[in-house]
C-alpha cells in the first residue's frame, strides 16, 4: 500500500517537473506576459507531493512496513522511535529522497520570493532547477527506489547501523543537505544569469539570501558531524580528514568565498565572474561529494553501500553539469575585464578567495589522490592529518592576519592604515601567547604563530564589535563570524598542541599513574537496555595537581539487530577541559585496553562554530528586516 503511494507520487513529480519545463519554455516565447499562475500552482503541487512522498516513507519506517526493502534493511520493530524516523535518511535511498525534497522546495521558494527580478532570469532558473530535480527523480525511481518491495515479506528487519543510532546523526544529514542541496538554487541562478545576461547588483541580491541559508546550515551540519565523531567513534578527535568529512568541507570553502564575493558584487558591481564560477563550483562539489560517498570507491564509516551503477549514474550526471557549466562560463568569460585598486577592501576579499581556493584544492587533492593511485597502481595509499596539517597550517597564519586587516580597509581606495593600533594588537597577541605557553608548559614555533595570529584576529574583531555599538553602519554579523572563527582557530591550536593522551592495559582493581594523573579501574558491570546490552566500566580519574577526582563510565555495547559491538566513550566535559576515556576488551584475558585523554577547551570549539553560524543567522535577519 505505502509502496504504491510512494511510487505514484514519485512518478507524478516527474510529470510535474516535465510540465514546469514545458510551460516555462512556452512562457518565455511571450515576452509581454508575466510568469503564468499555472507555473506557480504546479510548483506548489510539486513541492507538496514530494513532501507527502517523504512522509510516506517515514510512516513506513514508523510502522515497520518490512514489505519495503529500504525499511527491511535499515530498521527493526524494537528500535526506539527516534531511530526509526532517522532511519528514513540513514540510508542511500531515503537520503536521496531528502535531496529531492530540498531541490524542489528551494525551486518553489526562489520563484516565489524573487518576484521583483527579471522574468526571463527567474524562468531559466526554474528550468535549470527542474532539470536537476528530474535527474535525481529518474535516479530515485529507476536505480535507487526507496519504495521497492520484497517478497515474501520478512517478519523482522535487519536494523540500523548502531553507530548511526545517535541523536547527533539524526539531525546531521538534514542540516548538511540544506547546505549541500541548497547550493543547487544558486547554481541554477548562475546558469540563468549567463543565459540572460542578468548580472550585477540585482543578481547579487537575488541569490544572497540563498547562499547565506546554505552556508549557515552547512556550518551547523559540519558541527553536528564533528561532535558525533568526537564522542561516538572513540578516537577522541573532532576531525580526522576522513574523505567523507572532506566531502562536506569542500563546498563550505566555496560557499565562504562566494559570500565574500557577493559583498563586492552588490557594493561595487565587481567580481561577477568570481560569483558565477563559485556558484557553479559549490554545487558541482556537492555532487562530487555525493559521487564519492555513494559510488563505493571510498572506505569510511560514513559511506553508503557499494553499488557501481549508482556511481556511474552520478558520474555521468556530474560530467554533464561540469561540461555545460564550463561551456557557458568560458563563452561569457572572454568578454570580461575589471580593475581593482590594490589598497582596497575588494582586493582583500579577492585575496580571501584565493586562500579559500588554496584550501579547497589542497583538501580535494588529498581526498582524490588515493583513489587515482589505487586505480593506476593497484596499491592503496592513505592521505591523513600529517599531510593536511603540514600544508594548511602555515598558510592559516597568513590568512588570519589578512582577515584581521582586510575589514579595516575602505572601499575603492584605502586612505591609511592605523599602523599604531595594529602594532598594539600585535604586541598584545604576543603577550597573550607567552601567557598560554607559560600555563601549558609546552612550546612549538608553528603553534606559537597560530595562536598569535588567532589572538590578533580576536582582538581586532573585538575592537570592531565595540565600534559597531557606536556606528550602526559597521557590519555586526561579519564581526561575529570573524570573531568566532578567530576563537575557533585559537582553541583548536591549544587543543591540538596541549592535549594529553595515554594508552595502557588494566585489569579490574588496578591503577595506572602518569604525569599528574592516576586512572583506577574501580568496577565492571553488565546492564540490559531496550536496544542493546552494555558492559559498563567505572574509572576514577585523579588529578594530583588540582587535587580533584572524576568518575567516568565507558561502555562496550552489544547490539543484536544487526549483531555489532561498539565502544562508547565516557566524557566529562568542563569549561576548561574534557576528560575522555574508552575501553575495549583484550581477547582471552582479564585485561582491558584503556585510552585516556585530556582535551583542553573542547567545549569552546563547539561554541565557536555555533557563533560562526550565529553570524549567518544575524545576516539573514538583517537582510529580512531591510527588505521588509
Amino acid at each position: 500500500m505505502l509502496s504504491n503511494i510512494g511510487n505514484t507520487l514519485l512518478f507524478l513529480n516527474i510529470l510535474l517537473g516535465i510540465s514546469i519545463i514545458y510551460l516555462s519554455l512556452q512562457n518565455l516565447k511571450n515576452r509581454k506576459v508575466l510568469i503564468s499562475k499555472s507555473i506557480y500552482h504546479i510548483c506548489l503541487f510539486q513541492s507538496t507531493f514530494i513532501i507527502i512522498c517523504f512522509f510516506t516513507l517515514v510512516t513506513a519506517f514508523i510502522i515497520s512496513d518490512f514489505s519495503i526493502i529500504t525499511v527491511y534493511q535499515n530498521s527493526h520493530s524494537l528500535k526506539p522511535f527516534l531511530y526509526k524516523v532517522s532511519g528514513t535518511w540513514g540510508n542511500h535511498e531515503g537520503s536521496l529522497l531528502l535531496w529531492v525534497i530540498i531541490l524542489t522546495i528551494f525551486s518553489f521558494l526562489f520563484l516565489l520570493y524573487n518576484k521583483h527580478h527579471a522574468k526571463n532570469y527567474r524562468i531559466y532558473s526554474l528550468i535549470v532547477q527542474n532539470v536537476l530535480i528530474l535527474g535525481f527523480l529518474f535516479f530515485l525511481l529507476f536505480n535507487s527506489n526507496p519504495f521497492s518491495i520484497i517478497l515474501p515479506i520478512p517478519k523482522e528487519g535487519l536494523g540500523l547501523n548502531p553507530i548511526l543510532q545517535d541523536p547527533a546523526l539524526a539531525i546531521h544529514p538534514p542540516l548538511l543537505y540544506v547546505g549541500f542541496v541548497g547550493s543547487s538554487i544558486y547554481f541554477s541562478a548562475a546558469v540563468a544569469s549567463l543565459l540572460t545576461n542578468y548580472s550585477g547588483k540585482l543578481f547579487a541580491k537575488s541569490i544572497k539570501t540563498w547562499v547565506l541559508v546554505s552556508w549557515t546550515f552547512q556550518t551547523l551540519g559540519i558541527l553536528t558531524g564533528s561532535i558525533w565523531a568526537y564522542y561516538e567513534l572513540g578516537w577522541g578527535g573532532f576531525w580526522f580528514w576522513d574523505p567523507v568529512e572532506n566531502a562536506s568541507l569542500l563546498p563550505w570553502f566555496a560557499m565562504s568565498a562566494l559570500l565574500h564575493s557577493l559583498i563586492v558584487l552588490e557594493r561595487r558591481n565587481l567580481l561577477y565572474f568570481w560569483v558565477i564560477i563559485l556558484c557553479l563550483l559549490t554545487f558541482i562539489l556537492s555532487v562530487t561529494g555525493t559521487f564519492l560517498v555513494r559510488s563505493g570507491i571510498l572506505n569510511s564509516v560514513h559511506t553508503f553501500a557499494n553499488d557501481p551503477s549508482r556511481g556511474i549514474y552520478i558520474l555521468i550526471f556530474l560530467s554533464l553539469m561540469i561540461f555545460v557549466s564550463v561551456l557557458l562560463f568560458f563563452n561569457k568569460f572572454k568578454n570580461s575585464s575589471y580593475n581593482l585598486n590594490s589598497n582596497s577592501k575588494e582586493t582583500f576579499i579577492l585575496i580571501n578567495n584565493w586562500f579559500m581556493m588554496f584550501y579547497l584544492i589542497t583538501v580535494l587533492m588529498g581526498t582524490v589522490y588515493p583513489i587515482f593511485t589505487e586505480v593506476l597502481t593497484d596499491h592503496k595509499v592513505s592521505v591523513g592529518p600529517p599531510f593536511y596539517n603540514t600544508v594548511i597550517i602555515p598558510i592559516v597564519v597568513l590568512f588570519l592576519l589578512f582577515m584581521s586587516v582586510g575589514p579595516q580597509t575602505g572601499w575603492i581606495k584605502n586612505k591609511s592604515y592605523n599602523l599604531n593600533l595594529l602594532l598594539k594588537i600585535l604586541i598584545g597577541s604576543i603577550l597573550i601567547n607567552f601567557c598560554i605557553v607559560y600555563l601549558f608548559k609546552e612550546y612549538s614555533l608553528l603553534s606559537n604563530f597560530i595562536i598569535i595570529s588567532a589572538v590578533f584576529l580576536v582582538i581586532s574583531s573585538l575592537i570592531d564589535l565595540y565600534k559597531s555599538y557606536k556606528n550602526l553602519k559597521i557590519d555586526t554579523p561579519r564581526i561575529v563570524s570573524h570573531l568566532a572563527f578567530g576563537f575557533l582557530i585559537l582553541f583548536i591550536g591549544i587543543n591540538y598542541n596541549f592535549s594529553l593522551e595515554k594508552d595502557f592495559n588494566l585489569k579490574l582493581g588496578e591503577k595506572k599513574n602518569f604525569e599528574n594523573y592516576s586512572v583506577e579501574f574501580k568496577d565492571l558491570k553488565l546492564q540490559d537496555f531496550k536496544n542493546y546490552k552494555a558492559v559498563i566500566g567505572e574509572f576514577k580519574i585523579n588529578n594530583f595537581k588540582e587535587n580533584s577526582n572524576q568518575s567516568l563510565y565507558p561502555e562496550i555495547r552489544i547490539y543484536e539487530n544487526p549483531s555489532t559491538i561498539t565502544y562508547e566513550a565516557s566524557i566529562r566535559s568542563g569549561i576548561l577541559k574534557d576528560y575522555y576515556i574508552t575501553m575495549s576488551n583484550i581477547d582471552r584475558s582479564d585485561y582491558y585496553n584503556i585510552k585516556f585523554q585530556k582535551k583542553p577547551f573542547m567545549m569552546w570549539i563547539w561554541i565557536s562554530v555555533i557563533f560562526i553560524s550565529v553570524g549567518g543567522f544575524l545576516r539573514l535577519y538583517k537582510n529580512a528586516k531591510k527588505n521588509y
